[in-house]
Protein backbone atom coordinates (compact mmCIF):
# COMPACT_ATOMS: atom_id res chain seq x y z
CA UNK A 1 0.00 0.00 0.00
CA UNK A 2 1.29 3.48 -0.88
CA UNK A 3 1.42 5.75 2.18
CA UNK A 4 -0.80 8.91 1.98
CA UNK A 5 2.10 11.39 1.99
CA UNK A 6 3.88 9.49 -0.76
CA UNK A 7 0.65 9.28 -2.76
CA UNK A 8 0.14 13.03 -2.42
CA UNK A 9 3.69 13.65 -3.65
CA UNK A 10 3.18 11.38 -6.65
CA UNK A 11 -0.08 13.12 -7.50
CA UNK A 12 1.41 16.58 -7.19
CA UNK A 13 4.25 15.61 -9.50
CA UNK A 14 1.74 14.92 -12.28
CA UNK A 15 0.58 18.55 -12.26
CA UNK A 16 2.42 21.70 -13.40
CA UNK A 17 5.19 22.98 -11.19
CA UNK A 18 3.16 26.09 -10.43
CA UNK A 19 0.73 23.91 -8.51
CA UNK A 20 3.34 23.19 -5.85
CA UNK A 21 5.30 26.49 -5.86
CA UNK A 22 2.73 29.25 -5.65
CA UNK A 23 1.59 32.00 -3.30
CA UNK A 24 -0.13 30.00 -0.51
CA UNK A 25 -2.86 32.61 -0.37
CA UNK A 26 -3.86 31.78 -3.96
CA UNK A 27 -3.69 27.99 -3.77
CA UNK A 28 -6.63 25.69 -3.24
CA UNK A 29 -7.29 22.95 -0.72
CA UNK A 30 -6.94 20.63 -3.72
CA UNK A 31 -3.37 21.75 -4.42
CA UNK A 32 -2.32 21.69 -0.79
CA UNK A 33 -3.73 18.17 -0.33
CA UNK A 34 -1.98 16.80 -3.40
CA UNK A 35 -5.32 16.79 -5.20
CA UNK A 36 -6.94 14.37 -2.80
CA UNK A 37 -9.57 16.83 -1.54
CA UNK A 38 -11.50 19.87 -2.72
CA UNK A 39 -12.46 22.86 -0.62
CA UNK A 40 -15.80 24.15 0.59
CA UNK A 41 -17.48 27.22 -0.86
CA UNK A 42 -15.98 29.61 1.68
CA UNK A 43 -12.69 28.90 -0.12
CA UNK A 44 -14.19 30.22 -3.38
CA UNK A 45 -15.34 33.40 -1.62
CA UNK A 46 -11.91 33.90 -0.09
CA UNK A 47 -9.98 33.12 -3.28
CA UNK A 48 -12.16 35.42 -5.36
CA UNK A 49 -11.26 38.32 -3.05
CA UNK A 50 -7.61 37.25 -2.81
CA UNK A 51 -7.13 37.15 -6.59
CA UNK A 52 -8.64 40.64 -6.91
CA UNK A 53 -6.35 41.95 -4.17
CA UNK A 54 -3.21 40.27 -5.55
CA UNK A 55 -3.87 41.39 -9.16
CA UNK A 56 -5.83 44.66 -8.79
CA UNK A 57 -5.22 45.78 -12.38
CA UNK A 58 -6.30 42.47 -13.91
CA UNK A 59 -8.98 40.86 -11.72
CA UNK A 60 -12.33 41.87 -10.31
CA UNK A 61 -14.36 39.74 -7.91
CA UNK A 62 -18.12 40.19 -8.20
CA UNK A 63 -21.43 38.72 -7.10
CA UNK A 64 -23.85 38.00 -9.94
CA UNK A 65 -26.65 36.43 -7.94
CA UNK A 66 -27.78 34.94 -4.65
CA UNK A 67 -28.83 31.31 -4.24
CA UNK A 68 -32.11 30.20 -2.63
CA UNK A 69 -30.14 29.39 0.54
CA UNK A 70 -28.66 32.89 0.59
CA UNK A 71 -25.14 32.26 -0.69
CA UNK A 72 -23.38 34.69 -3.07
CA UNK A 73 -22.74 33.50 -6.63
CA UNK A 74 -19.18 34.56 -7.44
CA UNK A 75 -17.55 35.42 -10.75
CA UNK A 76 -13.92 36.42 -11.32
CA UNK A 77 -13.46 38.89 -14.19
CA UNK A 78 -9.92 38.72 -15.53
CA UNK A 79 -8.07 40.58 -18.28
CA UNK A 80 -4.69 42.27 -18.46
CA UNK A 81 -6.10 44.60 -21.13
CA UNK A 82 -7.71 46.84 -18.52
CA UNK A 83 -11.18 46.03 -19.88
CA UNK A 84 -12.98 44.75 -16.79
CA UNK A 85 -16.52 45.88 -17.56
CA UNK A 86 -18.90 44.80 -20.36
CA UNK A 87 -18.81 48.31 -21.80
CA UNK A 88 -15.01 48.36 -21.91
CA UNK A 89 -14.85 44.94 -23.53
CA UNK A 90 -17.31 46.01 -26.23
CA UNK A 91 -15.53 49.32 -26.79
CA UNK A 92 -12.24 47.52 -27.40
CA UNK A 93 -13.77 44.74 -29.48
CA UNK A 94 -12.48 42.06 -27.11
CA UNK A 95 -14.01 38.58 -27.13
CA UNK A 96 -15.36 37.36 -23.80
CA UNK A 97 -14.94 33.75 -22.68
CA UNK A 98 -17.06 32.43 -19.81
CA UNK A 99 -15.67 29.35 -18.05
CA UNK A 100 -18.10 27.71 -15.67
CA UNK A 101 -17.41 25.04 -13.07
CA UNK A 102 -19.66 23.10 -10.75
CA UNK A 103 -22.98 23.24 -12.57
CA UNK A 104 -23.19 19.68 -11.21
CA UNK A 105 -21.38 20.32 -7.95
CA UNK A 106 -20.18 16.76 -7.49
CA UNK A 107 -18.29 17.15 -10.78
CA UNK A 108 -16.00 19.79 -9.35
CA UNK A 109 -12.84 19.48 -11.49
CA UNK A 110 -13.53 22.85 -13.11
CA UNK A 111 -13.33 24.82 -9.86
CA UNK A 112 -9.85 23.62 -8.90
CA UNK A 113 -8.56 23.54 -12.48
CA UNK A 114 -9.88 27.02 -13.19
CA UNK A 115 -8.19 28.65 -10.20
CA UNK A 116 -4.93 26.92 -11.13
CA UNK A 117 -5.13 27.99 -14.78
CA UNK A 118 -6.04 31.56 -13.88
CA UNK A 119 -3.11 31.95 -11.49
CA UNK A 120 -0.69 30.49 -14.02
CA UNK A 121 -1.86 32.94 -16.69
CA UNK A 122 -1.66 35.92 -14.36
CA UNK A 123 1.86 34.88 -13.32
CA UNK A 124 2.95 34.48 -16.96
CA UNK A 125 3.46 30.71 -16.64
CA UNK A 126 0.79 29.62 -19.12
CA UNK A 127 -0.94 30.91 -22.28
CA UNK A 128 1.18 34.08 -22.46
CA UNK A 129 -0.78 37.10 -23.67
CA UNK A 130 -4.12 35.28 -23.63
CA UNK A 131 -5.65 37.61 -21.04
CA UNK A 132 -4.48 40.67 -22.98
CA UNK A 133 -6.62 39.73 -25.96
CA UNK A 134 -9.85 38.69 -24.23
CA UNK A 135 -11.86 38.96 -21.04
CA UNK A 136 -12.24 35.80 -18.96
CA UNK A 137 -15.30 35.34 -16.78
CA UNK A 138 -14.62 32.46 -14.37
CA UNK A 139 -17.52 31.09 -12.34
CA UNK A 140 -15.84 28.52 -10.05
CA UNK A 141 -19.15 27.03 -8.83
CA UNK A 142 -22.50 27.59 -10.53
CA UNK A 143 -24.55 25.27 -8.30
CA UNK A 144 -23.43 26.79 -5.01
CA UNK A 145 -26.08 25.32 -2.69
CA UNK A 146 -25.52 21.89 -4.20
CA UNK A 147 -21.78 22.33 -3.62
CA UNK A 148 -22.41 22.68 0.10
CA UNK A 149 -24.40 19.45 0.27
CA UNK A 150 -20.94 18.03 0.83
CA UNK A 151 -19.95 14.46 1.65
CA UNK A 152 -18.21 11.35 0.40
CA UNK A 153 -20.00 9.12 -2.11
CA UNK A 154 -22.09 11.90 -3.65
CA UNK A 155 -20.64 10.54 -6.90
CA UNK A 156 -20.29 6.77 -6.37
CA UNK A 157 -19.14 6.21 -9.96
CA UNK A 158 -16.33 8.78 -9.76
CA UNK A 159 -12.76 8.52 -8.46
CA UNK A 160 -12.07 11.48 -6.19
CA UNK A 161 -12.00 13.87 -4.59
CA UNK A 162 -12.60 12.41 -1.12
CA UNK A 163 -15.77 14.49 -0.65
CA UNK A 164 -17.75 16.60 -3.07
CA UNK A 165 -21.04 18.42 -3.58
CA UNK A 166 -24.37 17.26 -4.98
CA UNK A 167 -25.69 17.21 -8.54
CA UNK A 168 -28.78 19.39 -8.08
CA UNK A 169 -29.63 22.67 -6.38
CA UNK A 170 -31.30 23.17 -3.01
CA UNK A 171 -34.60 23.31 -4.92
CA UNK A 172 -33.63 20.06 -6.68
CA UNK A 173 -33.16 21.64 -10.11
CA UNK A 174 -30.64 20.14 -12.48
CA UNK A 175 -29.13 23.35 -13.83
CA UNK A 176 -27.94 21.67 -16.99
CA UNK A 177 -31.55 21.05 -17.89
CA UNK A 178 -32.61 24.63 -17.19
CA UNK A 179 -31.09 26.90 -19.84
CA UNK A 180 -34.21 27.19 -21.99
CA UNK A 181 -36.92 27.09 -19.31
CA UNK A 182 -34.82 29.06 -16.76
CA UNK A 183 -36.89 28.08 -13.72
CA UNK A 184 -34.17 28.36 -11.10
CA UNK A 185 -32.90 31.60 -9.51
CA UNK A 186 -29.37 30.41 -10.29
CA UNK A 187 -30.09 30.10 -14.02
CA UNK A 188 -31.86 33.42 -14.13
CA UNK A 189 -28.76 35.00 -12.56
CA UNK A 190 -26.50 33.26 -15.07
CA UNK A 191 -28.59 34.40 -18.02
CA UNK A 192 -28.42 37.98 -16.69
CA UNK A 193 -24.62 37.66 -16.52
CA UNK A 194 -24.59 36.30 -20.08
CA UNK A 195 -26.86 39.07 -21.30
CA UNK A 196 -24.62 41.72 -19.72
CA UNK A 197 -21.33 40.36 -21.08
CA UNK A 198 -22.43 38.50 -24.25
CA UNK A 199 -19.65 35.90 -24.14
CA UNK A 200 -18.43 34.65 -27.49
CA UNK A 201 -17.49 31.26 -25.96
CA UNK A 202 -19.20 29.55 -23.02
CA UNK A 203 -17.26 26.60 -21.53
CA UNK A 204 -19.20 24.22 -19.28
CA UNK A 205 -16.93 21.89 -17.24
CA UNK A 206 -18.27 18.44 -16.25
CA UNK A 207 -17.31 14.86 -15.43
CA UNK A 208 -18.97 11.97 -17.29
CA UNK A 209 -21.08 9.18 -15.97
CA UNK A 210 -20.84 5.82 -17.67
CA UNK A 211 -18.52 2.96 -18.53
CA UNK A 212 -14.82 2.29 -17.98
CA UNK A 213 -12.39 3.01 -20.82
CA UNK A 214 -9.09 4.78 -21.48
CA UNK A 215 -10.30 8.01 -23.11
CA UNK A 216 -10.05 10.77 -20.53
CA UNK A 217 -12.05 13.70 -21.95
CA UNK A 218 -14.68 14.57 -24.54
CA UNK A 219 -15.07 17.96 -26.18
CA UNK A 220 -18.41 18.80 -27.77
CA UNK A 221 -18.98 22.16 -29.41
CA UNK A 222 -21.87 23.81 -31.20
CA UNK A 223 -22.27 25.32 -33.70
CA UNK A 224 -20.59 22.41 -35.50
CA UNK A 225 -23.55 20.35 -36.68
CA UNK A 226 -26.25 22.98 -36.06
CA UNK A 227 -26.97 26.69 -36.08
CA UNK A 228 -25.60 29.31 -38.45
CA UNK A 229 -23.74 27.45 -41.20
CA UNK A 230 -20.89 29.94 -41.56
CA UNK A 231 -20.38 30.23 -37.81
CA UNK A 232 -19.96 26.44 -37.70
CA UNK A 233 -16.47 26.96 -39.11
CA UNK A 234 -15.49 28.84 -35.96
CA UNK A 235 -17.05 26.21 -33.70
CA UNK A 236 -15.27 23.42 -35.56
CA UNK A 237 -11.94 25.25 -35.42
CA UNK A 238 -12.26 25.70 -31.67
CA UNK A 239 -13.24 22.07 -31.06
CA UNK A 240 -10.55 20.61 -33.29
CA UNK A 241 -7.92 23.00 -31.95
CA UNK A 242 -8.60 22.05 -28.34
CA UNK A 243 -8.65 18.34 -29.17
CA UNK A 244 -5.34 18.59 -31.06
CA UNK A 245 -3.65 20.33 -28.14
CA UNK A 246 -4.97 17.86 -25.62
CA UNK A 247 -3.75 14.96 -27.75
CA UNK A 248 -0.26 16.47 -27.89
CA UNK A 249 -0.30 16.66 -24.08
CA UNK A 250 -0.99 12.94 -23.80
CA UNK A 251 -4.76 12.92 -23.44
CA UNK A 252 -7.11 10.70 -25.40
CA UNK A 253 -9.82 13.22 -26.32
CA UNK A 254 -13.11 12.47 -28.08
CA UNK A 255 -15.35 14.77 -30.16
CA UNK A 256 -18.55 13.07 -28.92
CA UNK A 257 -20.05 12.12 -25.56
CA UNK A 258 -19.10 8.47 -24.88
CA UNK A 259 -22.49 7.10 -23.90
CA UNK A 260 -23.41 3.72 -25.37
CA UNK A 261 -26.37 3.49 -27.74
CA UNK A 262 -27.65 0.60 -25.62
CA UNK A 263 -27.10 1.04 -21.92
CA UNK A 264 -24.15 -0.93 -20.52
CA UNK A 265 -23.36 -2.61 -23.87
CA UNK A 266 -20.02 -1.49 -25.38
CA UNK A 267 -20.68 -3.40 -28.60
CA UNK A 268 -23.63 -1.12 -29.37
CA UNK A 269 -21.20 1.75 -30.00
CA UNK A 270 -21.91 5.46 -29.85
CA UNK A 271 -24.20 8.08 -31.35
CA UNK A 272 -23.32 11.75 -31.66
CA UNK A 273 -26.03 14.37 -31.35
CA UNK A 274 -26.95 18.03 -31.06
CA UNK A 275 -28.18 18.80 -27.58
CA UNK A 276 -31.48 20.58 -27.13
CA UNK A 277 -31.39 24.03 -25.49
CA UNK A 278 -32.07 22.77 -21.98
CA UNK A 279 -28.31 21.99 -22.09
CA UNK A 280 -25.55 24.61 -22.20
CA UNK A 281 -24.00 23.52 -25.49
CA UNK A 282 -27.45 23.21 -27.07
CA UNK A 283 -28.41 26.70 -25.98
CA UNK A 284 -25.63 29.05 -27.02
CA UNK A 285 -25.59 28.32 -30.73
CA UNK A 286 -29.18 29.61 -30.78
CA UNK A 287 -27.73 32.95 -29.64
CA UNK A 288 -25.12 32.72 -32.44
CA UNK A 289 -22.39 32.09 -29.90
CA UNK A 290 -20.16 29.08 -29.23
CA UNK A 291 -20.92 26.58 -26.48
CA UNK A 292 -18.42 23.95 -25.36
CA UNK A 293 -19.19 20.95 -23.16
CA UNK A 294 -16.11 19.45 -21.49
CA UNK A 295 -16.51 16.01 -19.90
CA UNK A 296 -13.53 14.45 -18.17
CA UNK A 297 -13.85 10.73 -17.52
CA UNK A 298 -15.16 9.85 -14.07
CA UNK A 299 -12.99 6.74 -13.68
CA UNK A 300 -9.76 8.70 -14.05
CA UNK A 301 -8.47 9.90 -10.67
CA UNK A 302 -8.98 13.45 -9.51
CA UNK A 303 -5.45 14.80 -10.16
CA UNK A 304 -5.57 13.48 -13.72
CA UNK A 305 -8.98 15.03 -14.32
CA UNK A 306 -7.95 18.39 -12.85
CA UNK A 307 -4.84 18.42 -15.04
CA UNK A 308 -6.83 17.65 -18.19
CA UNK A 309 -9.46 20.25 -17.31
CA UNK A 310 -6.74 22.82 -16.68
CA UNK A 311 -5.20 21.96 -20.05
CA UNK A 312 -8.58 22.32 -21.74
CA UNK A 313 -9.22 25.73 -20.20
CA UNK A 314 -5.79 26.99 -21.22
CA UNK A 315 -6.10 25.61 -24.75
CA UNK A 316 -9.50 27.24 -25.17
CA UNK A 317 -8.35 30.61 -23.87
CA UNK A 318 -5.23 30.55 -26.04
CA UNK A 319 -7.27 29.74 -29.16
CA UNK A 320 -9.77 32.51 -28.38
CA UNK A 321 -6.87 34.92 -27.86
CA UNK A 322 -5.47 34.00 -31.28
CA UNK A 323 -8.69 33.83 -33.27
CA UNK A 324 -11.35 35.42 -31.08
CA UNK A 325 -11.58 38.74 -32.88
CA UNK A 326 -12.21 36.97 -36.18
CA UNK A 327 -14.70 34.60 -34.55
CA UNK A 328 -16.44 37.55 -32.88
CA UNK A 329 -16.79 39.23 -36.26
CA UNK A 330 -18.29 36.01 -37.64
CA UNK A 331 -20.71 35.87 -34.70
CA UNK A 332 -21.87 39.43 -35.40
CA UNK A 333 -22.38 38.50 -39.04
CA UNK A 334 -24.42 35.49 -37.88
CA UNK A 335 -26.54 37.90 -35.82
CA UNK A 336 -27.29 39.86 -38.97
CA UNK A 337 -28.19 36.71 -40.90
CA UNK A 338 -30.46 35.52 -38.08
CA UNK A 339 -32.42 38.77 -38.30
CA UNK A 340 -33.29 37.80 -41.90
CA UNK A 341 -34.63 34.30 -41.18
CA UNK A 342 -38.27 35.30 -41.69
CA UNK A 343 -39.92 32.97 -44.23
CA UNK A 344 -36.95 30.58 -44.26
CA UNK A 345 -36.82 26.96 -43.03
CA UNK A 346 -35.08 26.74 -39.65
CA UNK A 347 -34.07 23.40 -38.05
CA UNK A 348 -35.15 23.21 -34.41
CA UNK A 349 -34.19 19.63 -33.58
CA UNK A 350 -31.59 17.17 -34.86
CA UNK A 351 -30.90 13.45 -34.95
CA UNK A 352 -28.20 11.04 -36.06
CA UNK A 353 -29.02 8.95 -39.08
CA UNK A 354 -28.71 5.17 -39.10
CA UNK A 355 -25.49 5.50 -41.09
CA UNK A 356 -22.53 4.31 -38.99
CA UNK A 357 -18.78 4.04 -39.36
CA UNK A 358 -16.47 1.77 -37.40
CA UNK A 359 -14.04 3.46 -35.02
CA UNK A 360 -11.17 2.18 -32.91
CA UNK A 361 -12.05 3.02 -29.32
CA UNK A 362 -9.60 2.66 -26.41
CA UNK A 363 -11.45 0.45 -23.93
CA UNK A 364 -10.70 -2.46 -21.64
CA UNK A 365 -11.33 -6.16 -21.92
CA UNK A 366 -14.77 -6.99 -20.60
CA UNK A 367 -17.29 -9.73 -20.13
CA UNK A 368 -21.08 -9.67 -20.33
CA UNK A 369 -22.57 -12.09 -17.83
CA UNK A 370 -25.63 -12.42 -15.66
CA UNK A 371 -25.33 -10.72 -12.27
CA UNK A 372 -25.64 -12.83 -9.15
CA UNK A 373 -26.99 -9.69 -7.42
CA UNK A 374 -29.62 -8.28 -9.77
CA UNK A 375 -30.00 -11.19 -12.15
CA UNK A 376 -29.56 -8.78 -15.07
CA UNK A 377 -26.98 -9.04 -17.82
CA UNK A 378 -24.11 -6.73 -16.85
CA UNK A 379 -20.67 -5.68 -18.05
CA UNK A 380 -17.53 -6.30 -16.00
CA UNK A 381 -14.34 -4.46 -17.04
CA UNK A 382 -10.75 -5.58 -16.52
CA UNK A 383 -8.72 -2.38 -16.18
CA UNK A 384 -5.46 -4.33 -16.25
CA UNK A 385 -6.12 -5.30 -19.90
CA UNK A 386 -6.49 -2.34 -22.29
CA UNK A 387 -8.30 -3.33 -25.45
CA UNK A 388 -9.18 -1.67 -28.74
CA UNK A 389 -12.91 -1.87 -29.36
CA UNK A 390 -14.02 -1.66 -32.96
CA UNK A 391 -17.51 -0.30 -32.58
CA UNK A 392 -20.02 1.70 -34.66
CA UNK A 393 -20.29 5.47 -34.37
CA UNK A 394 -23.31 7.22 -35.85
CA UNK A 395 -22.17 10.79 -36.32
CA UNK A 396 -24.00 11.93 -39.44
CA UNK A 397 -26.47 14.43 -38.00
CA UNK A 398 -29.46 15.86 -39.85
CA UNK A 399 -32.45 18.02 -38.90
CA UNK A 400 -35.29 16.10 -37.22
CA UNK A 401 -37.69 19.07 -37.07
CA UNK A 402 -37.61 22.01 -39.45
CA UNK A 403 -40.08 24.90 -39.22
CA UNK A 404 -40.50 27.80 -41.61
CA UNK A 405 -40.00 30.99 -39.63
CA UNK A 406 -42.88 33.47 -39.62
CA UNK A 407 -42.26 36.42 -41.93
CA UNK A 408 -43.25 38.95 -39.29
CA UNK A 409 -43.05 37.28 -35.90
CA UNK A 410 -45.16 35.97 -33.04
CA UNK A 411 -48.16 37.45 -31.24
CA UNK A 412 -48.65 36.56 -27.59
CA UNK A 413 -52.19 37.43 -26.46
CA UNK A 414 -52.55 39.82 -23.53
CA UNK A 415 -53.75 37.03 -21.22
CA UNK A 416 -50.31 35.37 -21.49
CA UNK A 417 -48.19 38.48 -22.02
CA UNK A 418 -46.87 38.90 -18.47
CA UNK A 419 -45.68 35.30 -18.08
CA UNK A 420 -44.21 34.95 -21.57
CA UNK A 421 -42.74 38.45 -21.46
CA UNK A 422 -40.86 37.61 -18.25
CA UNK A 423 -39.38 34.54 -19.95
CA UNK A 424 -38.37 36.53 -23.03
CA UNK A 425 -36.73 39.12 -20.77
CA UNK A 426 -34.63 36.42 -19.11
CA UNK A 427 -33.23 35.44 -22.49
CA UNK A 428 -32.85 38.97 -23.84
CA UNK A 429 -35.30 38.35 -26.68
CA UNK A 430 -36.76 41.54 -28.09
CA UNK A 431 -40.50 42.26 -28.14
CA UNK A 432 -42.96 45.14 -27.75
CA UNK A 433 -46.49 45.53 -26.42
CA UNK A 434 -49.32 46.50 -28.72
CA UNK A 435 -50.98 49.73 -27.69
CA UNK A 436 -53.98 49.14 -29.94
CA UNK A 437 -56.05 46.07 -30.72
CA UNK A 438 -55.76 44.27 -34.06
CA UNK A 439 -59.25 43.59 -35.38
CA UNK A 440 -59.63 40.76 -37.87
CA UNK A 441 -55.90 40.10 -38.04
CA UNK A 442 -54.73 37.59 -40.62
CA UNK A 443 -52.60 35.19 -38.60
CA UNK A 444 -51.46 31.60 -38.35
CA UNK A 445 -52.87 29.59 -35.45
CA UNK A 446 -51.67 26.19 -34.22
CA UNK A 447 -54.43 23.81 -33.23
CA UNK A 448 -53.34 20.55 -31.68
CA UNK A 449 -54.80 17.44 -33.26
CA UNK A 450 -53.35 15.56 -30.32
CA UNK A 451 -51.83 16.66 -27.00
CA UNK A 452 -49.96 13.98 -25.06
CA UNK A 453 -49.07 14.80 -21.45
CA UNK A 454 -46.13 13.00 -19.83
CA UNK A 455 -46.97 10.49 -17.11
CA UNK A 456 -44.30 11.77 -14.73
CA UNK A 457 -42.88 15.06 -13.59
CA UNK A 458 -39.69 16.33 -15.23
CA UNK A 459 -37.95 19.18 -13.43
CA UNK A 460 -41.29 19.98 -11.80
CA UNK A 461 -43.09 20.13 -15.15
CA UNK A 462 -45.55 17.89 -16.91
CA UNK A 463 -44.05 17.89 -20.36
CA UNK A 464 -46.33 17.89 -23.40
CA UNK A 465 -45.99 16.61 -26.97
CA UNK A 466 -48.23 18.25 -29.54
CA UNK A 467 -49.29 17.03 -32.98
CA UNK A 468 -50.85 19.59 -35.27
CA UNK A 469 -50.04 22.34 -37.75
CA UNK A 470 -50.14 26.08 -38.28
CA UNK A 471 -53.16 27.17 -40.32
CA UNK A 472 -54.39 30.51 -41.59
CA UNK A 473 -57.10 32.13 -39.49
CA UNK A 474 -58.66 35.51 -38.88
CA UNK A 475 -58.55 36.50 -35.22
CA UNK A 476 -58.93 39.57 -33.06
CA UNK A 477 -55.85 40.42 -30.99
CA UNK A 478 -56.43 42.72 -28.05
CA UNK A 479 -54.26 45.62 -26.92
CA UNK A 480 -51.55 44.54 -24.50
CA UNK A 481 -50.50 41.58 -26.62
CA UNK A 482 -46.79 41.09 -27.30
CA UNK A 483 -45.25 41.22 -30.73
CA UNK A 484 -42.01 39.23 -30.93
CA UNK A 485 -40.30 40.14 -34.21
CA UNK A 486 -38.43 37.47 -36.11
CA UNK A 487 -36.11 40.21 -37.38
CA UNK A 488 -33.69 40.08 -34.45
CA UNK A 489 -30.35 38.38 -33.70
CA UNK A 490 -31.97 35.89 -31.33
CA UNK A 491 -34.52 34.71 -33.91
CA UNK A 492 -33.46 31.07 -33.52
CA UNK A 493 -33.81 31.25 -29.76
CA UNK A 494 -37.23 32.90 -30.07
CA UNK A 495 -38.36 30.07 -32.33
CA UNK A 496 -36.92 27.45 -29.97
CA UNK A 497 -39.09 28.85 -27.17
CA UNK A 498 -42.27 29.74 -29.09
CA UNK A 499 -42.63 27.04 -31.73
CA UNK A 500 -44.95 24.57 -29.97
CA UNK A 501 -43.26 21.42 -31.32
CA UNK A 502 -39.68 22.46 -30.59
CA UNK A 503 -38.12 20.05 -28.04
CA UNK A 504 -37.57 22.61 -25.27
CA UNK A 505 -40.26 25.13 -26.17
CA UNK A 506 -42.37 26.67 -23.44
CA UNK A 507 -45.21 24.49 -24.70
CA UNK A 508 -43.07 21.35 -24.47
CA UNK A 509 -42.34 22.16 -20.82
CA UNK A 510 -46.08 22.30 -20.14
CA UNK A 511 -46.36 26.07 -19.78
CA UNK A 512 -49.58 26.11 -21.81
CA UNK A 513 -51.15 22.83 -20.71
CA UNK A 514 -54.37 24.60 -19.74
CA UNK A 515 -54.99 25.27 -23.42
CA UNK A 516 -55.12 21.53 -24.11
CA UNK A 517 -57.46 20.61 -21.27
CA UNK A 518 -61.16 20.46 -22.08
CA UNK A 519 -63.05 22.50 -19.49
CA UNK A 520 -66.67 22.63 -20.76
CA UNK A 521 -68.84 19.63 -21.60
CA UNK A 522 -72.27 18.85 -22.98
CA UNK A 523 -74.17 16.33 -20.89
CA UNK A 524 -74.80 13.05 -22.72
CA UNK A 525 -78.57 13.37 -22.69
CA UNK A 526 -78.29 16.86 -24.18
CA UNK A 527 -75.76 15.63 -26.75
CA UNK A 528 -78.21 12.89 -27.75
CA UNK A 529 -80.92 15.48 -28.40
CA UNK A 530 -78.48 17.75 -30.27
CA UNK A 531 -77.29 14.82 -32.39
CA UNK A 532 -80.77 13.82 -33.46
CA UNK A 533 -81.48 17.40 -34.49
CA UNK A 534 -78.19 17.69 -36.40
CA UNK A 535 -78.79 14.42 -38.24
CA UNK A 536 -81.56 16.16 -40.12
CA UNK A 537 -78.78 17.86 -42.07
CA UNK A 538 -77.98 15.51 -45.00
CA UNK A 539 -74.30 16.48 -45.03
CA UNK A 540 -73.84 15.82 -41.31
CA UNK A 541 -75.77 12.54 -41.61
CA UNK A 542 -73.62 11.38 -44.54
CA UNK A 543 -70.36 12.21 -42.75
CA UNK A 544 -71.51 10.45 -39.56
CA UNK A 545 -72.49 7.32 -41.45
CA UNK A 546 -69.20 7.33 -43.36
CA UNK A 547 -67.25 7.46 -40.06
CA UNK A 548 -69.30 4.55 -38.73
CA UNK A 549 -68.45 2.46 -41.80
CA UNK A 550 -64.76 3.35 -42.08
CA UNK A 551 -63.67 3.70 -38.46
CA UNK A 552 -64.51 0.65 -36.31
CA UNK A 553 -63.00 2.21 -33.17
CA UNK A 554 -65.19 5.26 -33.63
CA UNK A 555 -68.25 3.11 -34.18
CA UNK A 556 -67.64 1.26 -30.89
CA UNK A 557 -66.96 4.37 -28.79
CA UNK A 558 -70.15 6.08 -27.49
CA UNK A 559 -68.26 9.18 -26.31
CA UNK A 560 -66.48 9.61 -29.63
CA UNK A 561 -69.79 9.38 -31.44
CA UNK A 562 -71.36 12.04 -29.23
CA UNK A 563 -68.28 14.27 -29.55
CA UNK A 564 -68.67 14.11 -33.35
CA UNK A 565 -71.81 16.20 -32.92
CA UNK A 566 -70.59 18.31 -29.99
CA UNK A 567 -67.66 19.58 -32.07
CA UNK A 568 -70.11 20.79 -34.73
CA UNK A 569 -72.37 22.54 -32.26
CA UNK A 570 -72.24 26.29 -31.49
CA UNK A 571 -71.42 25.49 -27.84
CA UNK A 572 -68.07 23.93 -28.72
CA UNK A 573 -65.08 25.79 -27.24
CA UNK A 574 -63.19 27.12 -30.24
CA UNK A 575 -60.13 27.75 -28.04
CA UNK A 576 -59.80 24.12 -26.97
CA UNK A 577 -56.45 22.79 -28.26
CA UNK A 578 -55.59 26.25 -29.61
CA UNK A 579 -51.97 27.05 -28.78
CA UNK A 580 -52.13 30.56 -27.29
CA UNK A 581 -49.38 32.08 -29.43
CA UNK A 582 -50.03 33.22 -32.99
CA UNK A 583 -47.77 33.86 -35.96
CA UNK A 584 -48.01 36.79 -38.31
CA UNK A 585 -46.50 37.73 -41.63
CA UNK A 586 -47.14 41.43 -41.01
CA UNK A 587 -45.35 43.68 -38.53
CA UNK A 588 -48.04 45.42 -36.45
CA UNK A 589 -47.93 49.20 -36.28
Amino acid sequence: MIRPLLLAALIASALPAAATAADPGLTTVAERSGFLRTGRYDEVVALCAAFAQRYPQAVRCADFGTTPEGRPMKVLIASTSGALTPEAARARGLPVTLVQGGIHAGEIDGKDAGFLALREMLDGQAAPGALERQVLLFVPVFNVDGHERFRAWNRPNQRGPEEMGWRTTAQNYNLNRDYAKADSPEMQAMLALVEAWDPLVYVDLHVTDGAKFEHDVSIQVEPVHAGDERLRRAGTALRDGVIARLAKQGSLPLPFYPSFVQYDDPASGFEDDVATPRFSHGYFFLRNRIGMLVETHSWRDYPHRVRVTRNTVLATLDLVARHGRAWLRQAREADARAAKLGGQPVPLDYQATGQARTIAFRGYAYTRTSSEVSGALMTRYDESRPQIWRVPLRDRIVPALTVTAPKGGYLVPAAHAARVGAKLDQHGIGYRRLDAALAGAQVEAFRADQAEFSNQSVEGHQRTTLAGAWRRETRDVSAGALFVPIAQPKARLAMALLEPQAPDALAAWGEFNNAFERKEYMEDYVAEEVAREMLRDPQVKAEFERRLREDPAFAKDPQARLEFFARRHASWDDRYNLYPVLRTDAVPR
